[in-house]
């Protein structure tokens, strides 16, 4: 017995040290495996669809049933969802796209980047796919555009999951993040450094799950390099208010809020729910700005338990 138990302690040991050898000596590769695994985990598929003016899309896909379409946040990608969706992909055909202008989508530098043209970007690729009828998720940025795409597309689209939901600047207490800006002109959910990427995590969420750093840095470069155009992407962002746009919208939707959020204040989730006569509150303690990141059970069981209400 004695025998057996070093044979695997010695085995664990190689693992441990191989494992630890590739996170420093290829870092790059680490973090590639460690997201494949992750995909793998969650039953998703990277796939990839063009549309017709040229437009690259690059998404995961997994699981069957009704169409979930889940829309990441700004200077996010894709992989925002990944962990959430091992919950989802069991009950719905789950798709996460990277936006136009984020991830290993196209990145067109004198584009239209308001959530309304995303929105028909995100339209026509449903379209291609042959989806007519949808349900939306959408964090910060992401929710932004998932109720321009509700508003301009009501018939096509069944519920709405927001997550933190950016867009309701006009009537919104100012957040955290709001305040940095205006008092020094930076912002903190920039990054033109592995560092400033590294406090992006700890601005943004509460409890930030744990990445080795060589595989954080790895990460940062993607940022630094879209530094320039997230500039461009965020002022657009901040110039276009939802708060017409879906005021008297029927489209039932579950408005999650981390209380603990520093980059959109938790006020807004009220100026929200008063403009959606059918859309539930439901707030986080203790959690920050991505709910399906720092807490993915919790976020998707209240998902589904809203789903199930809904008889959807």
């Amino acid at each position: 017995m004695k025998t057996l138990f070093k044979v695997v302690l010695t085995l664990v040991l190689i693992a441990v040290l191989g494992l630890t050898a590739l996170l420093y000596l290829a870092p790059e590769k680490a973090a590639q495996l460690a997201i494949n695994s992750e995909r793998d985990r969650s039953g998703l598929v990277r796939k990839e669809a063009t549309l017709p003016d040229g437009l690259h899309y690059v998404y995961l896909e997994g699981g069957t049933g009704a169409p979930l379409l889940l829309l990441h946040g700004f200077g996010a990608d894709k992989d925002n969802f990944t962990r959430v969706a091992r919950l989802l992909t069991p009950h719905y055909r789950v798709l996460i796209p990277d936006h136009i202008g984020f991830g290993e989508s196209s990145h067109p530098q004198e584009a239209d980047y308001t959530p309304p043209a995303q929105a028909e970007r995100l339209h026509a690729l449903m379209q291609q796919l042959g989806i007519t009828q949808i349900h939306l998720g959408g964090s910060s940025m992401g929710g932004h555009i998932a109720m321009t795409y509700a508003a301009a597309h009501a018939a096509e689209v069944q519920s709405l999951w927001l997550l933190d939901p950016g867009g309701a600047w006009k009537s919104s207490p100012k957040s955290e993040l709001t305040k940095v800006i205006e008092t020094t002109g930076k912002n903190p959910l920039m990054a033109n450094t592995p560092e400033e990427y590294s406090a992006i995590f700890h601005f943004v969420m509460t409890k930030p799950p744990f990445i080795p750093r060589p595989i954080l840095d790895v990460m940062a470069q993607a940022r630094i390099k879209n530094f320039a155009l997230e500039e461009k992407i965020f002022t657009q962002l901040r110039n276009d208010s939802v708060e017409e746009r879906v005021n008297g919208l029927t489209t039932p939707a579950l408005i999650v809020w981390g209380v603990d959020d520093r980059a959109i204040n938790v006020g807004s989730a009220e100026v929200l729910h008063k403009l959606m006569p059918k859309s539930e509150v439901l707030l986080m303690p203790g959690v920050g700005h991505l709910p399906m990141v720092e807490v993915p059970e919790r976020a998707a069981k209240d998902y589904l338990s809203w789903r199930t209400k809904l008889g959807s």
